[in-house]
């Protein structure tokens, strides 16, 4: 690769790292807030590390005349992703004197709104590292929605070309609407946040968690301020704003746009938003009438408890209102497979997307009906796109490494001596970005911390290969790519 493409690269990455080093001033405000000065000092070296790094990677200036080409597009998408875990596990390592290897787990479950955790003691941990974890969910959020709008579509990666929209259209003539769309975006993201918060305290939370909530809720991450996470909050309200926000977060956020620029049915007329919503719905039903069936809650309670539990794993945020894997094996099952659906293309949800469900299930029905009628020239339309054949690849080829990358991570896990239930479940919720587990080890009610080591950078690496849709990673792994 040539040297003025990874200058240009490296100018980007030293953007970010400026960007993250800023961003510590929020939990250091916080310690400040709360008269917890003690860790105000690892904060200062964590953020004057992570300035000086970006200051040097931004002063040898940025190439002129050099455009980044798609494969170009790759190696930034992937390697600014690291850096900047890299960086980000600084104040763990700090302030909470944890191993680098925890620290890094923690920022990069943070930065992909994974929601798997090591720490625990979270009721009474330093309100400055609950900020950062919350931040880091937050802003990762914001990240990856420009990246699932803006650069997926261009790189062709498992049929997000569906969504492209002039947002992704690098041409001049639309470069000006491109920038609007983009402070749209981050307009209804910010908003959302807001407005979260407000609802978080309004429903019985202090400042502080509900502003921790609301960023973890949009960002569909899951980091929590107790250990309990949302049980320990046992007014209905706060449970119901959750799986509010927990959806809104998982929705496409440039139909927030389409809709702030007058097109009011944007939202509903969506078919992915009529699948994503349509699912919930059945499922809050036939799941909340089968735990009321078999528990002594009120019906409603049950459905309560049942909303934002599955809200929670469809949506891949990982919020826990209760250990739901002690329900029974049906709603153990259940779950499980939940965790794979994710929520809309261009949410900061992961997991599968619920439009590859759907455009598979039109391909079965297009294949039946072209069994039955042979010569028949059967349409395949989506959200009104036709269904073209390299749609159609991409959509297969990403489904099946996401299969893969789970087999894969789960044996890997297995040999270092890890139970066929961590290994499988915490391989599943790692590369659908779920967060917690099944089973006592890493469920909703535990966490990651008892993992052996080089079993927490194998899940590390799982949170990156499915926030980065798979495809971007593996195409570094070709030597093609490294040729000029």
């Amino acid at each position: 690769m040539a040297l003025p493409t990874l200058r240009i690269i490296g100018f980007i990455i030293g953007i970010f790292l400026i960007t993250l080093a800023i961003s510590m001033v929020v939990p250091m405000a916080t310690l400040l807030i709360y008269d917890r000065t003690s860790d105000l000092p690892s904060f200062l070296w964590a953020s004057m590390i992570t300035f000086l790094a970006g200051l040097a990677l931004v002063i040898p200036g940025r190439p002129e005349h050099i455009h980044l080409r798609p494969r170009d597009m790759y190696l930034l998408t992937v390697s600014s992703w690291v850096v900047v875990c890299i960086f980000a596990a600084l104040p763990f390592l700090l302030t909470q004197r944890i191993s680098y290897t925890d620290s890094f787990f923690e920022s990069m479950s943070g930065i992909t709104a994974t929601g798997s955790t090591v720490l625990s003691g979270l009721d009474n941990m330093s309100p400055g590292i609950l900020m950062w974890r919350s931040l880091l969910h937050w802003l990762g959020g914001i990240g990856f929605i420009g990246m699932a709008v803006a650069i997926l579509p261009l790189l062709r990666i498992g049929g997000m070309r569906l969504f492209q929209t002039e947002s992704s259209d690098r041409s001049e003539k639309v470069m000006p609407r491109s920038h609007m769309v983009a402070r749209l975006i981050v307009a209804a993201y910010v908003s959302i946040t807001i407005l979260g918060s407000l609802a978080f305290w309004w429903a019985g939370m202090s400042p502080f968690d509900a502003v921790n909530h609301a960023m973890s809720a949009i960002s569909t991450g899951g980091f929590s301020t107790s250990d309990q996470s949302l049980a320990k909050w046992t007014q209905p309200a706060v449970h119901w704003v959750a799986v509010v926000i927990m959806i809104l977060g998982s929705l496409p956020f440039t139909l927030y746009v389409a809709t702030m620029r007058g097109n009011r049915r944007a939202l509903i007329k969506d078919q992915q938003v009529q699948g994503l919503l349509g699912m919930l719905l059945v499922t809050w039903l036939v799941l909340g009438t089968w735990y009321w069936w078999t528990t002594d809650l009120h019906w409603l309670d049950a459905l309560r408890h049942v909303a934002l539990n599955v809200t929670s794993v469809v949506t891949t945020t990982g919020f826990a209102l209760g250990d739901y894997s002690l329900w029974g094996t049906f709603s153990l099952m259940l779950f499980f497979y939940l965790g794979f659906v994710g929520g809309c293309s261009g949410s900061t949800a992961g997991g599968i997307k619920i439009f590859r469900f759907q455009v598979a299930f039109i391909l079965l029905k297009a294949n039946l009906n072209q069994l039955i009628h042979p010569r028949a020239v059967i349409k395949q339309k989506y959200n009104g796109h036709r269904l073209d054949e390299e749609i159609v690849r991409s959509i297969l080829t990403f489904s099946f490494f996401f299969a893969i990358t789970i087999c894969a991570i789960a044996l890997a896990l297995s040999l270092l001596g890890v139970d066929w239930m961590t290994a499988l479940t915490g391989a599943a919720s790692t590369v659908s970005g779920v967060g917690p587990g099944l089973g006592e080890t890493i469920g909703p009610s535990g966490n990651f911390a008892s993992l052996p080591d080089a079993a927490k950078w194998i899940l590390s690496l799982g949170m990156l290969l499915g926030r980065l849709e798979i495809i971007t990673v593996f195409v570094l792994c070709i030597p093609a790519f490294w040729r000029h």
